[in-house]
């Protein structure tokens, strides 16, 4: 059975590809960044990607598309700078509206589930006020809501990124029963050099586009899948300096191993970091411009970035160079929402 879902502030797609690799139909996916669903509706053959602003798919439509489509889920990672004013005196402030229309999806809808999706930091903002607000909204709107922080290198993903993930299960379907969380474990660690080193070495000319090796691990044979051709990695041309500033960095490194001299170029303790390449990436931002690769003395390419969000080898990324790489480090690891995604999907098996 295909379970239909609606995808929220969607990005580039990597909430949506967990789900759907565990057999779920993405049958709605919204955001208001062009480059964003441009990515989202390449990748797909049903090009279900709208961009839109949320608030403009008002209730009369949203209501007629319910009507058109059995609608299971609702998922999505509201921009946290949607939760700086809420509950607060004016509730109609935009700033609000990123996440009370999260709310007024599920309100109209009334998916048997939701899953949300947001920064570490939402859980102690504001002494915890926005962690309360989310499980009141949703537990008024009849969901049984429970919340936890996952880490993404401990369910295959070679970043540690940190999450937290709210899930609700609506009380009339499922009883008193709350979601419970996949067990994730270090045992599932996967290192930077154990993602990435079948890829070309650009420093040495190789072509970008073709393979260095055959699949070293199951994660790349994971990444490649049946492909033949390596995408979205174009090398990143560096000045001199900065070339011979990333040489000294060891492998691991940051700007404290190397002379005080060169601290003026980046003046703060994260800046030129070299990925370590026997554990996970540190969290990929959507800047790439102080993390290097752990061997080669540049940063990484937007496909070694996607590797490290767990999107396999086949995903393209359209627009240019800095959109693609903002649409990767923006985006919810695809293996980490397959995780969820499996968990839910037993749930519902249970319920049919």
């Amino acid at each position: 059975m295909s379970y239909k879902t609606i995808d929220l502030f969607c990005g580039a797609g990597g909430f949506s590809l967990g789900f759907e690799m565990a057999g779920f139909e993405t049958a709605l996916a919204i955001d208001k960044w062009e480059h964003a669903i441009n990515t989202f509706n390449y990748n797909r053959e049903h090009k279900v990607g709208q961009n839109i602003d949320i608030q403009e798919f008002d209730n009369e439509t949203l209501i007629k598309f319910k009507d058109d489509n059995d609608i299971i889920g609702i998922i999505g990672g509201p921009p946290c700078q949607g939760f700086s004013m809420v509950g607060t005196r004016n509730e109609a402030d935009d700033r609000n509206n990123l996440y009370l229309q999260y709310v007024r999806f599920v309100e109209v809808v009334k998916p048997k589930f939701f899953v949300l999706e947001n920064v570490k930091g939402l859980l102690t903002l504001k002494k915890g006020y926005f962690k309360k607000d989310i499980v009141k909204r949703f537990t008024d709107l009849g969901y049984n809501v429970d919340f936890k922080l996952l880490k993404a290198s401990d369910f295959g993903v070679p970043q540690n990124r940190e999450r937290v993930f709210f899930v609700g299960l609506r009380k009339d379907i499922f009883g008193d029963r709350f979601f419970e969380f996949p067990q994730g474990s270090e045992k599932n660690s996967v290192s930077t050099g154990e993602a990435l080193s079948d890829l070309p070495s650009l420093d040495n000319g190789e072509c970008h586009e073709h393979y260095a090796t055959l699949p070293q691990n199951n994660f790349q044979q994971l990444m490649r899948g049946e492909c033949d051709k390596v995408l979205n990695n174009e090398g990143t041309n560096h000045t001199e300096q900065t070339i011979k500033i990333i040489s000294m960095v060891p492998d691991g490194g940051n700007i404290k191993d190397i002379p005080e001299e060169y601290y003026s170029v980046r003046n703060y303790n994260t800046a030129f970091k070299r990925m370590n390449s026997n554990a996970p990436s540190s969290t990929i931002d959507c800047g790439h411009r102080n993390y290097f690769h752990y061997k080669e003395n540049r940063v990484p390419t937007v496909r070694e970035s996607a590797r490290i969000q767990s999107f396999p080898d086949r995903y393209f990324f359209t627009g240019s160079k800095t959109s693609q790489y903002t649409q990767v480090g923006n985006a919810v690891p695809a293996l980490l929402a397959n995780q969820i995604a499996i968990e839910i999907k037993r749930l519902l098996d249970e319920t049919n």
